[in-house]
């Protein structure tokens, strides 16, 4: 007898800056009201290096209450690359981590992210999404490991690209698919119905200082409202300075699209088509 499953049960596959965390807090959210279940991150050396996404996702995880939460820490790439540090601040978080409970997950001593992917899609097969909000090295890792790997995942949701709009790292590369420019070709020919939510859709998510504002009223004083309304400020002056929200005073939440999708998926059209890299 099969069991019909209520609720999407998700790997998040992140390297967390402000964008990142709007999502994550968002799933986090979702899976304290019973409507998913985070199997574990799988952090990704992108928007800062693989220690300190692996150390901020640990931190997200501590202040939301789920420190039981798994976390792989991000396969090391053999280029060097300009991380967006001077965008998400040092830490990917603002510059806001001090602020945040500590790290209780060990680098040292975790997996890497694309084992955790390889065990839990050979455990779980065709149950558990994929939601890629960051580079796809760990993505792509999995796949070359284990040949079809992906295959059992029962969705993939990538944010990434830039289509028919300018990248935001050259004139048209998008930066998590930018940063390991081998490793989105692995992942694209690993299946033909991954959902991408590219930069022609996340430039229209701005995130206000007012939406910042509602949804921290319940318990304006909480750690997790503080830093909330901490980083949107941070990002909102980020945002001016590089003119990316046409002088509305808000951020772009690119890679809460993807939850878009997951959890309400009618507000999209969605358009077959062959992805290739060309940057």
């Amino acid at each position: 007898m099969t069991t019909q499953l209520t609720h999407p049960r998700i790997i998040l596959d992140t390297d967390p800056g402000p964008d990142d965390i709007y999502a994550f807090l968002w799933l986090l959210s979702s899976v304290k009201s019973g409507l998913a279940e985070l199997v574990a991150v799988t952090s990704a050396d992108g928007n800062v290096a693989a220690k300190r996404t692996f150390s901020s996702a640990s931190q997200i995880l501590n202040l939301a209450g789920f420190p039981e939460i798994k976390v792989g820490r991000g396969v090391p790439i053999k280029q060097v690359v300009e991380d967006a540090g001077h965008i998400h601040g040092a830490d990917g978080m603002g510059n806001l981590s001090h602020t945040l409970p500590p790290a209780t997950h060990k680098f040292e001593d975790a997996p890497y992210s694309d084992e955790i992917i390889i065990d839990e899609l050979n455990a779980n097969p065709g149950e558990i999404t994929i939601v890629a909000i960051g580079p796809l090295t760990n993505l792509a890792a999995a796949e070359t490991k284990s040949p079809g790997i992906l295959k059992k995942a029962k969705e993939i949701v990538i944010m990434g690209g830039a289509f028919s709009c300018s990248g935001n790292v050259t004139p048209h590369a998008e930066f998590n698919i930018w940063f390991n420019a081998e490793a989105p070709q692995t992942v694209f020919d690993s299946r033909d119905d991954i959902v991408v939510m590219p930069l022609d859709v996340t430039r229209h998510l701005i995130f206000t200082r007012d939406m910042t504002q509602a949804v921290t009223q319940a318990n304006p004083e909480s750690k997790l409202s503080q830093f909330l309304i901490a980083l949107c400020e941070f990002m909102i002056d980020t945002a001016l300075g590089y003119r990316e929200t046409a002088g509305i005073p808000g951020l772009l939440v690119h890679d809460a699209a993807t939850l878009g999708y997951l959890f309400y998926p009618e507000t999209l059209m969605l358009k077959r088509a062959k992805v290739r890299d060309g940057f």
